[in-house]
């Protein structure tokens, strides 16, 4: 068959009147509809493919009373976890109609509810994915069950809401940095964890404490500063932890950036990771093995924490209330050793 017209004006009118079908015809086998035999499928695609038919999503949102946007709100300062996100949630995309768009937020703001609510209220979105900490604002979910908006939520506890959620356990993978460390014979460590509005941080240094109690060490509070889940904020607590009264011969930091930013800290102070300093971050983010040396690391999958999201989220109206689930689905997290964690001094002489 020829094509009559650009590819670029045709329509699903065209389409049915090839095919010899009605334009509900055509929208059912664009929608993968069962109910259309295997013949008339075979010939209306086929028809698609040569004239290189694009379904108008517009058109598709108006029959569906809804758009195909799903929006990632964000509060998150570390650009490397939104960035993999982002790559998960487009993964679980391809070959969806549905269309990412992101939505930066601010929870300091005095308004910052109203205006995700405006935000849902325009763009009539299919449904949104919230990381922490907006994932962990149960009054603004609230908002948005009210309003039947669908939606997931990225989070390092139980949120009480298992239909709604996937829990990764912080806890216990900062518990296994803290095992790791003490293992190696360390007993002046350092935490630079993030910041206290990030359920992230308590789940996070919770779990250190709880592992680093399994050796009979605490955590010192001179030897715990708050940072901002970034890189500057990295480089500024691990200098204040490198030039305090009694310097840490380790030092966890809550995410990757940090952790990073001990590294410039710790070379400004003229010391050498791991034979003066070891350092443990958390995420396990490409640049931790692009360093050097290369750093140990809690794993944290955010991509594939993306990719879930995105696949709950579009699979989310298709289950009937009595198959949702029960309880969260829960990653779990493991360390993965490099080279930036060693025996201190002390236990080599």
């Amino acid at each position: 068959m020829t094509r009559q017209r650009d590819k670029g004006t045709i329509t699903i009118n065209d389409i049915a009147r090839m095919s010899g079908v009605s334009k509900k015809t055509v929208s059912r086998v664009i929608n993968k509809s069962p109910s259309v035999g295997a013949k008339t499928r075979l010939l209306i695609e086929n028809i698609i493919k040569d004239t290189g038919f694009v379904p108008n999503p517009q058109a598709q949102a108006l029959a569906f009373r809804r758009s195909f946007l799903i929006a990632l709100v964000y509060d998150n300062p570390s650009p490397q976890y939104i960035a993999n996100i982002q790559r998960g949630v487009l993964k679980a995309l391809e070959g969806t109609r549905y269309q990412l768009v992101l939505r930066p937020c601010d929870r300091a703001e005095p308004d910052y509810h109203e205006n995700i609510l405006s935000f849902v209220r325009q763009h009539n979105p299919f449904g949104l994915i919230f990381v922490p900490s907006v994932s962990e604002d149960t009054a603004l979910t609230q908002k948005l069950k009210d309003k039947n908006c669908h939606f997931v939520r990225l989070a390092s506890l139980d949120l009480g809401d298992p239909a709604h959620q996937i829990m990764t356990a912080d806890a216990e993978g900062a518990k296994l940095a803290a095992r790791h460390l003490a293992q190696l014979g360390h007993t002046k460590i350092g935490h630079i964890h993030g910041p206290e509005l990030f359920q992230s941080t308590h789940e996070r240094r919770a779990g250190f404490k709880a592992g680093l109690a399994e050796f009979g060490l605490n955590l010192e509070p001179e030897l715990t500063v708050e940072g901002a889940y970034t890189f500057n904020s990295g480089v500024k607590c691990a200098t204040t932890l490198l030039h305090g009264k009694e310097r840490p011969t380790a030092i966890f930091a809550g995410n990757d950036e940090m952790a990073v930013g001990v590294y410039l800290a710790a070379r400004k102070a003229g010391l050498q990771i791991p034979e003066d300093l070891s350092v443990v971050g958390f995420d396990d983010t490409p640049v931790v093995s692009r360093i050097w040396p290369p750093m140990t690391s809690v794993k944290f999958p955010i991509r594939d924490l993306g990719f879930d999201a995105a696949k709950l989220l579009i699979n989310s109206d298709k289950l009937p209330p009595n198959e949702r689930r029960t309880s969260p689905q829960i990653v779990e997290l493991n360390l993965i050793i490099r080279e930036s964690t060693s025996a201190p001094k002390s236990k080599m002489l």
